[in-house]
């Protein structure tokens, strides 16, 4: 699309951290849906088993400037006011180093898991490890831009065993590490690798290097072709073999987009990569996932953009459906039985929507996760755990965003053996898990689109756990009609359901809702 491939800050923005991609070449696919209705009747114990998702399904990624400084994307209210920014600089800033050791940080983190910590992005891609106790260099060498140090590694690893959390990472691939022949060598990744292991750190995944396909102009003009990432791949295995036997190794690690039209820009795909002599050989099935761009690079009334009025349509939150179909199928070719990840995704590329950190995000960010366990996905990495107004805790703040909220409680609530109960409602999206750590029962996540009650039917007691917002672009989300907050000390609020007394539920107007069956006997859940 020329409005696209015309407009510098939308290539630029493929040089910032993690943002751009693939386009899909046509809009996504929503899966079958019954006919509209606001009423649904559910028998939570006849509910079908579908499938079973990894433990650590709800994962996340900490940017990896966060570790080394660098830059970000501007807040908005920072951002030149007036028309689009016609180049990157414009929407960018410096980010200092984020420090890891800070309690709030890591309560609101332990709340979240077990989960996967992916510590990646476009920064790890030049990232310069600084191998030695010694006071490192004011500046990173030639082909390199920023510098780790031991120590800022260690934080990362004392980090995510505090939090109960398995580190994926990604490796420099900058001219720094790179042959006279252009072929990427073990540089910075082996003795990385050697100090990780030195001090008790482990590695659980890594993919090669971040978005392969995605250009970082000045130094990478069209990402990596098939052909060569092939040839790095197979030299990236066997120096793992050697270093780091027990790492599995994720790819490709596409970055692609929910939008038509930047085919053209983005490269080869993922089916190109995974199909290339020699066969990269995949542990794990990995791809990153934005339906759009942020207002920093697009309009939110472009084709690019989203409004916030078309936040909570059936268009917007089905795009991701049709991206997963497609790696499944790349997955079923050339890795069978192979894991799929998404390693990267948010309500945006481009450093997240003005109104992420609202309560809005929360529809998008529960039903991806719930419509995409449902599908196949096995692994889900939301960009960020902390950020400005892309993560789920804001950086500066270290205070949840609302989003936060919810995830606490698909931890709590949501099992990993996923259950059907049925095909989407226009409206009303109501998807059901068994309930983690009771056996036999089930937990419901019901929610509401409609700015009108929606009711559902229901056999046995349940208890109902309600997330509403007085407005929808505001931070504070309601439990049950009470405001979720930090306490004292940083503790987490009290999150108690409202135990249910008759056999049919009110959903309120646009609401998010967990409900639990403890006594269902689903038989799938058993050994919940």
């Amino acid at each position: 699309m020329k409005q696209i491939s015309a407009n510098p800050i939308v290539a630029g923005a493929l040089v910032g951290a993690s943002a751009l991609a693939l386009a899909s070449g046509a809009q996504a696919q929503a899966p079958a849906k019954a006919p509209p209705a606001r009423s649904l009747e559910i028998e939570a114990a006849s509910l079908p088993f579908v499938r079973k998702i990894d433990e650590r399904f709800q994962s996340y990624q900490i940017g990896f400037s966060h570790l080394t400084g660098g830059e970000t994307w501007k807040a908005y209210d920072a951002m030149p006011k007036g028309e689009q920014p016609k180049d990157v600089s414009a929407v960018r800033e410096p980010r200092a180093a984020t420090d890891l050791t800070n309690p709030r940080l890591r309560t609101l983190t332990a709340a979240l898991a077990p989960f996967y910590l992916r510590y990646s992005g476009t920064t790890a891609n030049s990232v310069y490890f600084h191998d030695s106790d010694t006071p490192p260099p004011a500046k990173a060498p030639d082909g390199y831009t920023v510098v780790l140090t031991r120590e800022r590694w260690k934080d990362a690893i004392d980090f995510a065993k505090a939090t109960d959390t398995k580190i994926v990472t990604s490796f420099t691939n900058s001219e720094g590490v790179r042959d006279s022949a252009h072929a990427w060598t073990p540089k910075m990744a082996a003795p990385w690798m050697t100090y990780t292991r030195s001090i008790g750190g482990e590695i659980y995944a890594a993919e090669l290097f971040n978005e392969p396909n995605a250009p970082e102009p000045p130094r990478i003009k069209h990402g990596v072709s098939a052909a060569d990432f092939a040839r790095d791949f197979a030299t990236f295995r066997a120096s793992m073999a050697k270093v780091a036997p027990d790492v599995k190794l994720a790819g490709p690690g596409n970055a692609t987009l929910g939008i038509a039209g930047v085919a053209s820009l983005m490269g080869t795909s993922p089916e190109q990569y995974a199909a290339a002599n020699p066969t990269p050989k995949f542990d794990i099935v990995s791809y990153h996932f934005y339906p759009v761009l942020a207002q920093r690079c697009a309009p939110p009334e472009s084709p690019q953009g989203i409004s916030a009025d078309k936040a909570l349509t059936e268009e917007f939150l089905a795009r991701p459906d049709k991206q997963l179909q497609e790696m499944k199928a790349l997955r079923d070719r050339h890795a069978p039985g192979a894991p799929i990840w998404l390693t990267e995704t948010g309500g945006a590329a481009c450093g997240g929507l003005q109104w992420q950190p609202t309560f809005l995000d929360s529809f998008r960010y529960l039903d991806t996760h719930a419509r995409l366990a449902k599908q196949g996905l096995d692994a889900m990495f939301t960009h960020a755990l902390i950020s400005g107004s892309n993560g789920v805790i804001d950086e500066k703040t270290f205070q949840p965003n609302a989003s936060y909220w919810g995830a606490v409680l698909w931890r709590r609530l949501m099992g990993t053996q996923v259950l059907d109960a049925g095909p989407i409602q226009p409206g009303l999206h109501v998807y059901a898990h068994c309930q983690r750590g009771v056996a036999g029962g089930v937990t419901l996540l019901a929610i509401n689109l409609e700015k009108a009650p929606a009711q559902i039917r229901l056999s046995g007691p349940a208890d109902l756990y309600a997330l509403t917002s007085p407005e929808l672009q505001s931070k504070t989300v309601l439990l049950n009609g009470r405001a979720l907050a930090l306490q004292p000390g940083d503790k987490l609020p009290g999150m108690s359901p409202t135990p249910l007394k008759a056999s049919r539920v009110t959903l309120a107007p646009t609401s998010v809702n967990f409900i639990t069956l403890p006594k269902a006997k689903n038989p799938s859940c058993a050994a919940a």
